[in-house]
């Protein structure tokens, strides 16, 4: 999603610095429940990364996420009901 340039790269840290973007953190005593989303998602799969995203926007009680990968995210429910709402970087 950042690009492969450097200039890219680089405004994606400038972004992240300048506290715009804060990112989430898991700490250990959570790492269970990441664990159990891998386990319930299974047939997706479900990886570490998808599952530390939905973990933190349920933890966040948010329900709009930034994907490239929209597949992965559409069986995933938010307490069980609610969709997510997916942001992603449109490509041609």
């Amino acid at each position: 999603m950042v690009g492969e340039s450097l200039a890219q790269i680089d405004a994606a840290w400038r972004l992240l610095r300048s506290g715009s973007v804060v990112p989430g953190t898991i700490d250990e005593a959570e790492s269970g429940e990441v664990e159990a989303l891998m386990t319930k998602y299974a047939e997706c799969p479900m990886d570490l990364a998808d599952a530390a995203l939905v973990y933190l926007a349920r933890r966040e009680s948010l329900s709009t996420i930034l994907t490239i990968k929209h597949s992965d995210f559409k069986a995933c429910r938010i307490e069980g009901r609610k969709v997510f709402r997916i942001f992603a970087e449109r490509r041609p």
